[in-house]
């Protein structure tokens, strides 16, 4: 039985870190490609831009968080290197948030 929680418990580590990533990799993606591609085409996008950051920021803060407690929760070997990893990710995160609420409170 105990052998059974353990690996579910480090399934759902690695799950939570894949989805962790996934999130962070969309808001790059649409922050940082999509929407500057598209911003000379739609101008409404600008607007939205920064909202959009903070959501899908947060969002991948909160996963990444829920991806650190499993990864205690079942003891992994590498829960010290992950958590620096998402303690150094968090701050970037927290900084892209930052900008963001500036671009927004400065329009």
């Amino acid at each position: 039985m105990g052998d059974v929680v353990e690996k579910n418990a480090i399934v759902g580590a690695r799950r939570s870190t894949t989805a962790a990533i996934v999130v962070s990799g969309v808001r790059c993606t649409i922050t940082y490609l999509v929407i500057p591609i598209l911003v000379p085409f739609v101008s409404l996008l600008d607007t939205f831009r920064a909202p959009i950051s903070i959501v899908l920021c947060s969002m991948a803060m909160v996963m990444g968080i829920a991806g650190v407690r499993r990864f205690w929760i079942a003891d992994h070997r590498a829960r010290w290197s992950y958590t620096t990893f998402i303690g150094v990710v968090l701050v970037l995160l927290s900084v892209a948030i930052g900008f963001d609420v500036s671009t927004m409170v400065s329009v």
